[in-house]
């Protein structure tokens, strides 16, 4: 029924990742093969291609839709319906930043700034040009194709790139001066596509498991059984999405008890619902969570 069209170079693999843990897994006979499947009915036919590239095929129709950034969405100036945004990247949870970066050693402090003729390098033109208008700066954009932070200064004296941490800006010698965009990954549909009401409902059912995926990173769901005469001490110590689930169980006066709980911090949890008159206690791993 659907067309999807994946992101090819530093989310792949932690696009696969999701998709596995929302139970789409991805197969293709190689990490080279750009032509994949998913055993679902709903995904007829996926594709692997670069991320900036993912809005406009989108938008024509090429695709009924796909995962890329709103780095790109904004660059080309796409015309896609949103499904809504994955909080995921290729190394951590937070959004990637597209910032205006530049030698520390500069006195710049603002983009007003910014000498006139100041040589700009980016991936990002068009966003980099509306930005410096924006901020009446008079620069040369040069279109940067890869390794943009290592031609400052000898080759352009700035650069508006991508950071998700700031780490390699900063080894590099860099500083950030401004932040143009925040971008999160975001699922996207051609808008033919989605004012199909079984297309429509189709993908979102796909958003839903990789959004559920995503909500349940970072959780387990502890259970133990207590005591009634333990229960408060237990509960109270016991950290929760909301309340616990408590259940009465056959043996007089005992409790099971069940919640979700953040992965981290867990191994000092666990001791202390055991000192409280917790036993029994199970730790199991989630895969998702839909609310």
């Amino acid at each position: 029924m659907l067309s999807l069209v994946l992101p090819k170079g530093s989310l792949e693999r932690a696009t696969l990742e999701l998709f596995d843990a929302a139970d789409l897994t991805v197969r293709r006979s190689s990490e080279r093969d750009y032509h994949a499947m998913v055993d679902d009915p709903r995904i007829e036919r996926v594709r692997f291609l670069r991320p900036q590239e993912i809005p406009s095929y989108v938008e024509q129709g090429l695709f009924d839709f796909g995962i890329t950034g709103r780095d790109w969405i904004s660059e080309t100036g796409a015309e896609v319906a949103s499904l809504g945004e994955l909080q995921y990247s290729k190394a951590t949870s937070a959004p990637v930043r597209v910032v205006l970066a530049v030698p520390a050693s500069v006195s710049w402090q603002t983009a007003s700034d910014l000498p006139e003729g100041v040589r700009i390098s980016t991936e990002f033109p068009a966003l980099t040009k509306r930005y410096l208008e924006s901020h009446g700066v008079k620069a040369i954009v040069i279109p940067s194709y890869g390794a943009t932070e290592a031609k400052v200064p000898d080759i352009v004296d700035a650069i508006v790139d991508l950071t998700e941490t700031g780490s390699s800006l900063a080894r590099n010698g860099l500083r950030i001066l401004d932040t143009l965009l925040t971008s999160y990954t975001e699922l996207i549909a051609n808008h033919a596509a989605f004012e199909d009401p079984a297309k429509r409902e189709a993908m979102e059912d796909v958003a839903l498991l990789l959004r559920g995926a995503i909500s349940a990173r970072g959780s387990v769901l502890v259970k133990l059984n207590v005591s009634a005469a333990d229960l408060e001490a237990v509960t109270g110590i016991l950290p929760a999405m909301s309340s616990p689930t408590i259940t009465s169980l056959a043996s007089s006066g005992m409790h099971a008890v069940e919640a979700v709980v953040p992965k981290r911090g867990v191994n000092t949890l666990i001791p202390a619902l055991k000192a409280a008159g917790g036993h029994d206690i199970l730790e199991i791993p989630i895969s998702k969570i839909v609310e």
